[in-house]
């Protein structure tokens, strides 16, 4: 291949490289090209499976900072590069390899991370994230209703408080009953009286 050749198509290996969510090799021996297409229509609008040269590949690799993926870039190796949530395809994957046998992980990149087969499996197990943010949703509607209850209790409470006080405060606001009239009576003589003797001490 000419070299103004090799470099273009290390140019577009680097572009899907830094483009796609992941990037899962694949050994393909024995598989034919009608199950290759399956496989590529299976992984969803926008990603793309196609066979690649381990050399070129090696270095675009290098150029996007995956040098650690030159270990899995020998024999046939095809790439799938993922569009979207990497979830779906690593599912597609699973379950085109286990009815094709042929079809071997080897290992790839997941959102710029380096990862082995038994990775790329694990994130087929893995719910969609639609579903795990559906999940989140009513967890997170739980705990506000929990919170809810919570807090009605005390505010129940300091209500029925706030009642009782505005009740009482009238009460402890009302002016002092007058004391009884005899009584300011019986002290008003009583204060003549006195007058009256001083009066007469003074005249003698």
């Amino acid at each position: 291949m000419p070299t103004q050749a090799k470099a273009a198509v290390i140019d577009e290996i680097t572009e899907r490289f830094q483009s796609s969510s992941a990037a899962v090799l694949t050994e393909y021996r024995g598989l034919t090209v009608a199950q290759l297409t399956q496989l590529r229509r299976s992984l969803g609008e926008g990603s793309s499976y196609a066979v690649v040269k381990n050399t070129l590949t090696k270095r675009a690799a290098e150029q996007v900072g995956h040098a650690d993926l030159g270990p899995l870039l020998n024999g046939p190796t095809a790439i799938a590069f993922i569009e979207g949530d990497p979830v779906n395809a690593a599912k597609a994957i699973r379950d085109f390899a286990r009815a094709n046998p042929l079809l071997v992980v080897k290992g790839g990149v997941v959102e710029g991370r380096t990862v082995g087969p038994a990775e790329v499996t694990a994130l087929a197990d893995v719910e969609p994230r639609e579903v795990q943010l559906a999940k989140l949703a009513g967890a997170m509607k739980g705990n506000l209703t929990k919170a809810a209850g919570l807090f009605q209790a005390p505010l129940s409470q300091v209500a029925r408080l706030a009642e009782a006080l505005k009740e009482k405060k009238p009460a402890e606001g009302a002016p002092a009953a007058a004391a009884p009239a005899t009584d300011v009576t019986a002290a008003d003589t009583t204060t003549d009286t006195d007058a009256a003797a001083d009066t007469a001490a003074s005249t003698d």
